[in-house]
């Protein structure tokens, strides 16, 4: 791996990341947004005012959903459900991730006490620089909304940001990390040797289908988060169908809320509905929601900080994320930047 800057291999196998790693350098850019200046305050965070959020459910569509934001001075992020009085809060850290089938679950104590597709959510604290927050949900069922997150962004916007009288915690890794899928998708973690206390996303993803060789590299900041979180879920025009049609008969899919307003619907060959972010004619929406909404939520979950440095993500997605996520601390590869 001398001529890559991989690193320690601590997922996966080393030829399989080494031949996948030079189909990534073949990969081209479609966009490059960086900064010079750190992008947050120096000072912990937490939201100015409490303020809610309701929508229709993720997977129960035809009930309503909602979201309480509530300050906090400690203790990171953490989700309460309101409907479950007795239960513990779910912290969010990769000791409370119960599965990452399809979307990322936490759960803490009883299995009844869990949260479903939490990464459109938690996505916020590293994408937005915001370091404590307490979380109200009346069910473990999160709203769907047709704007992907803006609709949580732009609470958050209304509520404000406040400075709390401690520094903000930055961490890094101690030297490149890297992880590989069998299938050759990979994460590198890179160390923030500059000391910059910013951090890099290089994400591509390639699909057989419409959207294809995607690439966007930018610094995690609060402009390119807002521009990512209108990012919607992309999936295909079959599994929409069969949501549709045959998933009625299933619990997991018989009231998912997926509409062609609220999720990217891909052909082979075409889009179903209209792509949004578009780049010099290209639609680089599911790279964005890839890089913001999903790995985002990975280095929120990482839970000890603001993680700074780089981070190259290719073809990967929510399993290796958490994975690579729980690895790092058990791993003991991060320091204090």
């Amino acid at each position: 791996m001398s001529e890559t800057p991989c690193g320690q291999v601590i997922l996966g196998d080393k030829d399989v990341l080494e031949a996948s790693y030079l189909k990534w350098t073949q990969h081209p850019i479609d966009r490059e947004v960086m900064q010079e200046e750190p992008p947050f305050s120096a000072c912990a965070t937490t939201l100015g005012k409490e303020i809610s959020v309701t929508g229709p459910g993720t997977f129960f569509g035809k009930a309503e959903r909602t979201l309480t934001f509530i300050p906090a001075t400690e203790g990171g992020w953490r989700f309460d459900r309101a409907d479950l009085p007795d239960s513990m809060p779910i912290q969010v850290t990769p000791e409370t991730i119960w599965t990452v089938v399809r979307n990322i679950v936490l759960s803490s104590g009883s299995p009844h006490n869990y949260i479903r597709m939490v990464e459109h959510i938690i996505a916020l604290k590293a994408g937005l620089g915001i370091d404590h927050l307490k979380i109200r949900v009346d069910s473990g069922d999160p709203p769907l909304f047709d704007r992907s997150s803006m609709d949580l962004v732009e609470a958050f916007d209304k509520a404000g940001i406040e400075e709390l009288d401690a520094p903000a915690e930055y961490f890094t890794v101690k030297e490149p990390v890297s992880a590989v899928t069998p299938h050759g998708s990979f994460l590198i973690f890179l160390p923030d040797e500059k000391r910059s206390r910013r951090l890099t996303i290089d994400c591509a993803i390639d699909f057989k289908s419409a959207i294809g060789k995607q690439r966007i590299v930018f610094d995690v900041n609060s402009a390119t988060f807002h521009h990512g979180a209108q990012a919607r879920t992309n999936t295909n025009f079959r599994t929409l169908l069969y949501v549709k049609t045959i998933g009625k008969l299933f619990a997991d899919t018989r009231n998912i809320g997926y509409t062609t307003r609220n999720i990217l619907v891909a052909g082979r060959h075409k889009y179903f509905n209209d792509p949004l972010l578009i780049h010099e004619g290209k639609s680089l929406e599911a790279a964005w929601h890839r890089a913001t909404l999903d790995l985002l939520a990975a280095v929120a979950l990482i839970g000890k900080g603001r993680f700074c440095g780089k981070i190259i993500s290719y073809k990967a997605g929510h399993g290796i994320d958490c994975q690579m996520a729980r690895s790092l601390i058990e791993g003991d590869w991060l320091v204090r930047a």
